[in-house]
């Protein structure tokens, strides 16, 4: 009796560690499954660090192709004022991003012959961001909905939180203000700049004595301008580094403590996938047309009508549009039917901006017939001739996408194979 009890009692332990073994086996393939599935919806949505983010809220790689541009107006406060005023814009469909520096003192008012220190768009800042927004929307015929009014003590937490950036400070500067609580000691070079840095180098406009930025950088406030914009794009360039990426709960309690904003984080949320793979590279900077006016007793900034406008279009609008004309007329290429040569352009650059700039520029000299594609990273772009193709047609090609370098090599099903490199 005894001996068929522990009998039992054995095949009970048996049944139980299959069952157990079963239960395991069936958890660890429902991982697997689950894992597969994951790992496949990554791959569909371009796969590293951005389809990892993709999947994980939800995207597939058709949501990409429906994301519009997202624009904001970047307010820069300091003791309520603002040192900067930037309208900024992201494309994750082109992967293109650009920014507009609006100077402090631009003008806003009707009269400008009865012009006050409160018809400067500064002023308007003290009244509220939302007012700003409606300002500069009036200036430039945009149709802006978001506004980020960013701290400088922001600022300096988020350089500070990636390490700091390496940046060429463009001279040297020295500038004491007791009453702005503002020491800059800075010496011109390159150099890792920390937070306190940082806002030095942002801040500046002119030294001590007087002294200020070349003529040709842009003086006082037009330096102060370019030197933010450069800087800007440093501090993109290394806050998109992986290591600092996932360092993305720190920045949220930076936001938390020193950003205010009208942005739903649900609108923020969609762009964040695509923004991590962003390429410095394909960011355009520029700043408000026009120049610097002294009337009824104080300095004003005047927008140029028709110049903002071409700048806004070629910006924002159409940015294809925003090239340097490119003189090709010591190349003869009379009785050339351009039309029928075939064009690989492989773009080795790694900037989507220069990929379409070369593309318009061939089309616009008649070499419409082109296709495209991505390829390694080379650092000088090449034009290699394949088929039977006049060497004018080459030289001409040569300046559009100026670079000396050309070489032969075998047919195949194009007439000519353009690499583009990073040309540093």
């Amino acid at each position: 009796m005894k001996k068929l009890k522990e009998e039992k009692q054995t095949k009970n332990k048996k049944k139980k560690k299959g069952i157990g073994k079963k239960i395991l086996l069936l958890l660890l393939l429902l991982l697997l499954i689950v894992g597969g599935v994951f790992a496949y919806k990554v791959h569909k949505n371009g796969g590293g660090l951005k389809g990892i983010l993709a999947t994980a809220i939800g995207h597939d790689q058709e949501t990409v192709k429906t994301l519009p541009k997202i624009y904001c107006l970047l307010l820069g406060q300091s003791e309520n004022l603002t040192d900067t005023i930037m309208i900024a814009e992201y494309d994750p469909q082109k992967q293109q991003a650009s920014m507009l520096s609006i100077p402090r003192d631009t003008f806003i008012g009707y009269n400008k012959s009865q012009a006050t220190a409160w018809d400067k768009i500064n002023a308007v800042y003290q009244t509220g961001a939302e007012n700003s927004l409606k300002e500069v929307n009036e200036l430039t015929g945009l149709d802006i909905k978001y506004y980020l009014k960013v701290d400088t003590q922001a600022f300096k937490a988020l350089v500070d939180a990636i390490g700091g950036v390496t940046f060429d400070v463009p001279i040297d500067m020295k500038y004491d203000s007791n009453r702005q609580n503002l020491h800059i000691n800075l010496k011109a070079g390159v150099q890792k700049l920390d937070g306190d840095k940082a806002e030095q180098v942002v801040r500046f406009r002119h030294n001590n004595d007087g002294s200020t930025y070349p003529s040709e950088y842009g003086i006082e406030d037009y330096g102060r301008m370019k030197t933010q914009r450069n800087f800007l794009k440093a501090l993109a360039k290394q806050t998109l580094k992986v290591e600092n990426i996932l360092k993305i709960n720190e920045f949220i309690d930076i936001a938390q403590k020193y950003v205010e904003t009208n942005i739903d984080f649900n609108i923020v949320k969609d762009y964040i996938p695509y923004i991590v793979e962003f390429n410095t590279e394909n960011l355009r900077t520029e700043q408000l047309p026009g120049a610097s006016e002294y009337t009824n007793g104080v300095w004003i900034y005047a927008a140029e009508e028709q110049e903002t406008a071409k700048v806004i279009d070629k910006l924002f609008l159409n940015p294809e549009l925003q090239d340097e004309e490119i003189d090709t007329s010591s190349v003869d290429t009379t009785g050339i039917d351009k039309s029928k040569i075939k064009i690989e352009v492989l773009n080795g650059s790694g900037s989507s901006v220069k990929l379409e700039k070369i593309e318009n520029r061939l089309k616009k000299a008649g070499y419409t017939n082109i296709q495209s594609s991505e390829t390694s990273s080379i650092d000088n772009s090449i034009i290699i001739k394949r088929g039977n193709v006049e060497n004018a047609a080459i030289d001409e090609m040569k300046l559009l996408v100026q670079t000396q370098r050309s070489s032969s090599a075998e047919e195949t099903d194009v007439d000519v194979t353009i690499i583009l490199g990073k040309d540093e």
